[in-house]
């Protein structure tokens, strides 16, 4: 059995109308410059939480969309074998454990961001304020382009249905497990890169989209590594001409 057409329609309608949603409050954050303040002065509890909110909202509005393919084929295969039961529920739970994924990485990038403020790395407006951090994040996330680990994850993110496939298991906890899975592999796949929202700003929505935009091509591009590599490649080399005062 194939995933019926109301139910496409309801869990694309779904997915998208949640990410205008993240979109919609990352632009309203921009305009209204929330939470810059904390940039210049010791974080409150509050602080902590509007920034680990943004940060968490953000990664719905970046990797929800590079994940619709593989929520896509995981709803399908949920589709096999049954009659008139709708296999939307478990591709919610699906979604959920891939979304958990990204908002525990929130907590992290939550604290990095703590954490450059404290040692003044960091503009008021989320951006580095430092050559050195700035060359060291595109050097990284060059280098980390070349790793087995950047390599195991983009095959996986790249090609999931035979992995969603073997590992496919009824139930709601059995589909939120396999989205916290699936997950770990794009967070692998991707963790590095979102270090480089600090060098374009934290808050520069045009930076966001780069990276976003960037991220699923990744996914959607045959599996091959040709592309990561000169990608990596690209990445040091800016990060080199940040060190030797070539860019600005």
């Amino acid at each position: 059995m194939s995933l019926r057409r109301w139910d496409q329609v309801l869990l694309v309608s779904s997915l998208a109308g949640l990410t205008l949603l993240a979109w919609a409050y990352l632009f309203y954050l921009e305009k209204n410059m929330i939470g810059m303040d904390a940039g210049m002065r010791a974080w409150l509890p509050s602080d902590f939480f509007m920034m680990f909110l943004m940060w968490a909202i953000m990664m719905v509005a970046m990797m929800l969309p590079t994940a619709l393919r593989a929520i896509l084929i995981y709803a399908r295969i949920a589709a096999q074998g049954r009659q008139d039961e709708s296999p939307i529920a478990p591709v919610y739970f699906f979604g959920g454990g891939y979304i958990a994924i990204w908002t525990l990485f929130s907590v992290g990038a939550t604290l990095m961001q703590w954490g450059l403020q404290w040692a003044a790395l960091l503009s008021p407006m989320m951006v580095s304020s430092s050559v050195g951090l700035g060359a060291a994040l595109l050097i990284a996330a060059g280098i980390y382009q070349f790793t087995p680990l950047k390599d195991a994850c983009l095959k996986h993110c790249q090609s999931p249905i035979m992995y969603l496939a073997a590992n496919y298991k009824k139930g709601n906890q059995q589909a939120f497990q396999l989205g916290l899975k699936h997950g770990g592999y794009c967070l692998g796949c991707c963790w590095v890169l979102m270090g480089l929202l600090f060098l374009g700003g934290v808050m520069n929505l045009i930076w966001i989209l780069a990276i976003t935009l960037f991220v699923l091509a990744e996914k959607l591009l045959p599996p091959t590594l040709h592309g990561t590599r000169l990608s990596g490649v690209a990445m040091i080399l800016v990060g080199v001409a940040f060190l030797a005062g070539y860019m600005p």
